[in-house]
């Protein structure tokens, strides 16, 4: 196609389609407009053709076109290209050298980016011989100096007079998660320049958005130790870049979706409502999705004024039984919410959950801060599954984002600490294969009681058998999935569950009432009682705090801007719920938190062990220093207890005891 064909083919295109966008676009004097090409495809199938085999000629051209149309004013205005055919949308891994030149479209997630620097677009020589100007379009990394003076023909000694700059950037994306079954996510570099630094564009191609980017696979030459490579880099100049996810500030809620969130903010049924829109083809679990209905609203940050934080966040733990479903729901509670992840144990991207530091001088300049899953949900609910398999570095990393609602890396030259304010839903199965309430939690998932004392909530989903419970959940399978599929839609579609949770956290922001905290104390006050020297302490200081953090959260979803009764009512029933399944001692028969937490030893077995000290204690004044490890257990169950060699065992990892020689032990 000729130059002057291509020209007078764009300029019918838009002033059909886009005259009146494009004056708009001059008068508001916007840098770019965004173009349908799927209209562009209807108009002019060959014109659309061309577009996308040689973009670096039909682009140029359709925004000179679009700059002559404009009788106005004189300005550049960059077209920008979307809605592309689905044959161009390529998967990064499958991008190839038949690809360079080409209009293409790629989805990812931003791994990486660099600061935003200007860049020369346009140089301007001045001849040193005759003094004529030269200007040289820049489309090089380095500087390109003109060849000769059209003038005097001179073809050294050029000095630079003047320059046009335009802002510039370089990330880096990767596939997505649910792209990626067994293999390491491929990545690929994009170029941004111009209007697609802005500020807004800025946030969205910031560390952990995922993105589609429509633009032109360009190659670069490497260089290795100052020689050129025979192997060409390749990377992506973009063109149009669009947000797949939604920020909670882009959610647009229009005036009657406030009316209908008002409206169901007083129905009585409200709570019945919201809880059958989570995962309803998953059977029963309300308490559970009760729960996570809380977490999904959130509690309130409280800054004191010594300037200690008080997390909103809520953290729960789901133990479950296998075919249990709560990966099903894990998975479907992350589209609820922008910015929301889903990662499995060790299938986390390559810098883990939290932050990691790489070198790249090429591209980036030097090193480069990575954001982890944890930095990219913030904000949001980061829903871990196989929590147990997760590494213990990176479980002990999310002690500091799951308490203070940071990442803090200190790595190379980058000192830094991320915002990480972000509510995390972990699942994972017991080691023994099914969850057993009478032994501690501890000893039946991988996870260290620091970070088992983190989590607000931990429920057990259990697969019990009995038999009503089991005809009805079969029969609900079978509707739901092959009779009556409607059964599974959720009472509230999820587009405006999602409106209703941002206008919540944005405009509602609860006070806690005197009675609804004269009612949580006197229940933390009336659990404290039954502690005491040999009775096990059944609630701590961070189940209060959390208790608070629900009941903001239940007054949240009612968009109430006070904490009411029933509000701490239901953070008391809720929490009581959770101590019940995993803080239950069975040999005394009440609430233990060290169970629960996952201590390394419950008051039971501490009292077990006080035992065993005062036997050793006696027995040494009889035999010495060298007590006979028989009689120990001999004597301690005669004492009541019969789990003595246990004790003994552990006693013996932890340096309180040894065994001089076979069959006795001795004090440390």
């Amino acid at each position: 196609m000729e130059r002057e064909d291509i020209a007078n083919r764009f300029a019918a295109f838009l002033n059909e389609y886009y005259k009146n966008e494009l004056i708009k676009a001059i008068s508001e004097k916007k840098d770019s407009l965004a173009i349908d090409f799927s209209l562009l495809e209807k108009f002019d199938v060959e014109l659309a053709d061309y577009l996308l085999e040689k973009p670096d000629e039909a682009i140029p051209i359709a925004e000179e076109t679009a700059q002559q149309l404009d009788l106005i004013e004189e300005r550049k205005i960059r077209l920008r290209f979307f809605n592309l055919p689905k044959d161009r949308e390529i998967r990064i891994r499958n991008i190839r050298a038949e690809h360079i030149g080409k209009m293409l479209v790629v989805e990812g997630i931003v791994k990486r980016a660099s600061e935003i620097r200007p860049e020369v677009s346009e140089a301007i020589f001045e001849c040193p011989g005759c003094g004529n100007r030269i200007s040289v379009i820049q489309t090089e990394r380095a500087i390109t100096m003109p060849v000769k003076c059209e003038v005097c023909n001179t073809k050294k000694g050029f000095r630079l007079v003047d320059q046009k700059l335009y802002d510039a950037r370089w990330i880096v994306i990767e596939e997505p998660y649910e792209v990626v079954t067994g293999e390491r996510p491929s990545e690929i570099m994009v170029y941004l320049k111009e209007d697609l630094t802005s500020p807004k564009m800025q946030n969205k191609t910031d560390p952990g958005n995922r993105i589609k980017i429509v633009g032109i696979l360009k190659q670069l030459q490497r260089r290795v130790k100052g020689s050129r490579s025979r192997q060409m880099e390749i990377y992506i100049e973009a063109n149009y870049i669009e947000g797949i996810e939604v920020e909670w500030e882009e959610i647009e809620i229009s005036d009657e979706d406030r009316k209908k969130i008002i409206e169901l903010s007083k129905d009585p049924k409200l709570y019945e409502k919201l809880i059958a829109s989570i995962s309803p083809s998953i059977y029963g679990a309300e308490e559970i999705k009760e729960a996570i209905l809380l977490q999904l609203f959130g509690g309130e940050t409280h800054i004191l004024p010594d300037g200690s934080r008080i997390r909103g966040e809520i953290h729960i733990l789901l133990v479950g039984d296998p075919a249990s479903g709560k990966s099903r729901l894990m998975q479907q509670v992350v589209r609820l919410l922008p910015r929301a992840k889903y990662v499995s144990g060790r299938g986390v991207t390559g810098v883990g959950l939290t932050a990691a530091v790489t070198r790249d001088e090429e591209f980036l300049g030097g090193w480069v801060l990575e954001a982890g899953a944890v930095v990219m949900a913030n904000k949001s609910v980061l829903a871990i599954d196989e929590f147990s398999k997760v590494s213990k570095q990176d479980q002990v990393a999310l002690q500091e984002s799951m308490s203070l609602g940071t990442i803090s890396i200190a790595k190379a030259s980058i000192v830094a600490t991320l915002p990480a304010q972000t509510s995390i839903l972990a699942g994972c199965n017991p080691k023994l294969g099914r969850f057993d309430p009478y032994i501690p939690i501890r000893e039946q998932v991988d996870i260290s009681d620091v970070l088992l004392s983190r989590f607000d909530l931990k429920f057990a989903l259990r697969d019990i058998p009995n038999p009503k419970i089991d005809e009805k959940m079969s029969d609900y399978i079978l509707k739901v999935r092959h009779f009556k599929p409607e059964l599974a839609k959720p009472v509230l579609e999820p587009e405006f569950l999602r409106k209703y949770i941002a206008y919540a956290r944005a405009n509602v922001h609860p006070k806690l009432t005197e009675e609804a905290g004269k009612i949580l104390k006197e229940f933390y006050l009336e659990m404290r009682e039954k502690s005491g020297e040999e009775a096990p302490i059944a609630i701590t200081l961070r189940q209060y705090e959390a208790l608070i953090r629900l009941a903001e959260a239940s007054a949240k979803v009612r968009l109430s801007q006070k904490v009411e009764v029933e509000d701490a009512l239901r953070a008391i029933r809720l929490m009581s719920a959770s101590l019940r399944q995993f803080g239950f001692e069975p040999t005394t028969g009440q609430i233990d938190i060290d169970r629960a937490e996952g201590q390394r030893m419950t008051a039971a077995q501490r009292s077990k062990v006080r035992i065993v000290r005062d036997v050793i204690t006696q027995l040494e004044a009889i035999y010495g220093k060298d007590i006979p490890q028989e009689e120990v257990i001999k004597k301690c169950r005669e004492a009541g207890v019969d789990d003595a060699e246990d004790i003994l065992r552990k006693m013996s990892q932890e340096g309180f005891i040894y065994s001089p020689k076979p069959g006795f032990i001795s004090r440390v």
